[in-house]
């Protein structure tokens, strides 16, 4: 943890949470951070859809949306970075109040809607980002849209060129209607026009873009197969699980707990890694899993991996525990590396995915 950073952590967190949290990107993006966060250790580089990543641990979608403190990250420590959600054209999102803290869980509870700058101030800002990280993109569709699908390509097309993957956000739950595209025909019309705008990069550039798709916990047995049958027919090259949950666990505590939107943190973990382990036994191994929901330790990443996690992102963690957590988590994956005798990190992907995929929830 950077000096700066212990001095106004107190502060922050004494703020509304979307406030601290604003905040903190303005100090970010001025180059407020101590100085930089040493490198991992060799033994997690790790090599994904092509792209070679320093370390499997990155920052996910929804805390730096319009990729205003990408450099601050990097310096952080971050495998990688994933900006966003964009929408092709600015929107404030949901009206405020839209974020809670759940302090005795260490877990949020957002109804953004993504509230996004726009692509044409985002892909400015990423036409200068750092050459020497691993950045993706998460695009999404605006509120008031025609047909989301369009939105989502014009995402991909637009910023596709000036970042080293895409990931389609078809899962926040505070977008109506947004879900819909995780199942059924709605699916595979998605998929054949992500593929084609990724196509359309590719095509203009002379190099590949990796496209992720982003879906949530909540989805049920029957949907989870649809989903994979339908992605083995169309396949993209990665599968974030997951977004956060519209679930309420019995075991959630705080005046906030009943809030609607989106519950990311602790209480996520669990299901998060049973439907990543569930997908990685059915998926081709083509397909790479990013496991996101709940990791505030090296031994949470760890279980992801074991589940069958090529990446692993973070974001709630983050925001309670700050910068020193990437350093912990860093040297705590490479010590289990060496402790289990594996060869490297990819070794481990999915060598739990059976004991954890039928794990069975906790009360």
């Amino acid at each position: 943890m950077s000096y700066i950073e212990a001095l106004a952590g107190p502060f922050l967190r004494r703020l509304a949470p979307e406030t601290a949290h604003h905040l903190a990107l303005r100090v970010l993006e001025a180059g407020g951070v101590g100085p930089p966060g040493s490198d991992p250790d060799p033994i997690l580089a790790t090599e994904v859809a092509g792209v070679s990543f320093r370390s499997p641990l990155g920052l996910a979608a929804g805390f730096d949306k319009d990729a205003r403190a990408v450099p601050a990250l990097r310096q952080i420590g971050f495998g990688h970075i994933e900006i966003g959600t964009v929408t092709p054209r600015p929107q404030p999102g949901n009206p405020r109040p839209r974020m809670f803290r759940l302090r005795a869980q260490e877990a949020l509870i957002n109804r953004l809607g993504f509230p996004s700058e726009g692509l044409d101030a985002v892909a400015a800002r990423l036409a200068n980002r750092p050459r020497d990280l691993v950045v993706g993109a998460n695009v999404g569709c605006n509120r008031a849209t025609a047909d989301p699908i369009v939105d989502i390509s014009e995402g991909i097309i637009r910023l596709g060129s000036l970042v080293d993957y895409v990931c389609v956000n078809v899962s926040s739950p505070n977008t109506p209607g947004l879900r819909d595209l995780q199942t059924g025909s709605a699916l595979d019309r998605l998929l054949e026009r992500i593929r084609q705008a990724r196509r359309e990069v590719e095509d203009a550039t002379s190099r590949p873009l990796p496209l992720f798709l982003k879906i949530a916990p909540d989805l049920t047995a029957s949907q989870t197969e649809d989903l994979a049958e339908r992605l083995i027919r169309q396949p993209v090259d990665g599968l974030a699980v997951s977004n956060t949950t519209v679930a309420r666990p019995a075991t959630l505590t705080g005046r906030y707990r009943g809030e609607v939107g989106g519950l990311s943190g602790r209480p996520l973990f669990e299901p998060s890694t049973r439907l990543l382990a569930a997908l990685y036994r059915i998926l081709p191994r083509s397909i790479t899993l990013i496991g996101i929901g709940g990791v505030s330790g090296a031994t949470d990443a760890w279980r992801k991996i074991e589940a069958g996690a090529g990446l692993v992102q973070l974001y709630t963690g983050f925001v309670y525990q700050g910068t020193g957590l990437i350093h912990q988590i860093h040297t705590g994956l490479a010590k289990l590396v060496r402790d289990s005798g594996y060869p490297s990190l990819a070794a481990v992907v999915g060598t739990g995915s059976d004991a954890i995929g039928e794990a069975r929830p906790h009360a």
